[in-house]
């Protein structure tokens, strides 16, 4: 068993879609553990799209609905931060990929994690990384 820091879920106004709480704490680990890192604390965060819209318009100036932001914290030891996703956004991408919420929502929760891990996805070449390492990890959790 992967050892290391709190992972936290919360859900504010949706439904609860975090299912198997354990396992994903076990993954997360997991894949902190592969890139060389550790979780400190790290929060999960399951909102609306009105409910994530005012953190992207106050923190990145954006007025569009997005489906995850995630915000750092390097004071504490290991990869810590909070992982705001919108479950609004998870269902429609869902939908537009052919997935079901549930592995959308992971790929988004992994999609976070790995930011806060310092991978970026703001050119086509870091994007395609950025898949792989997503696709990688969702494999991890399905064995």
């Amino acid at each position: 068993m992967v050892q290391g820091g709190v992972i936290a879920f919360k859900v504010i106004h949706v439904t609860n879609a975090f299912r198997n709480r354990e396992r994903l704490r076990q993954w997360l680990h997991a894949v902190a553990a592969d890139q060389g890192c550790h979780i400190g604390e790290l929060t999960y965060v399951l909102l609306s799209d009105k409910g994530l819209l005012p953190y992207n318009r106050q923190y990145l100036g954006h007025n569009e609905y997005t489906d995850v932001i995630t915000f750092g914290q390097d004071d504490r030891p290991g990869v810590s931060g909070d992982i705001l996703i919108s479950y609004d956004r998870v269902r429609d991408n869902a939908r537009t990929f052919g997935a079901t919420a549930q592995e959308e929502l992971h790929r988004v929760m992994v999609h976070g994690l790995l930011h806060l891990l310092g991978h970026g996805d703001k050119d086509p070449a870091k994007q395609k990384a950025m898949r792989a390492a997503e696709d990688k990890y969702l494999a991890l959790l399905r064995k």
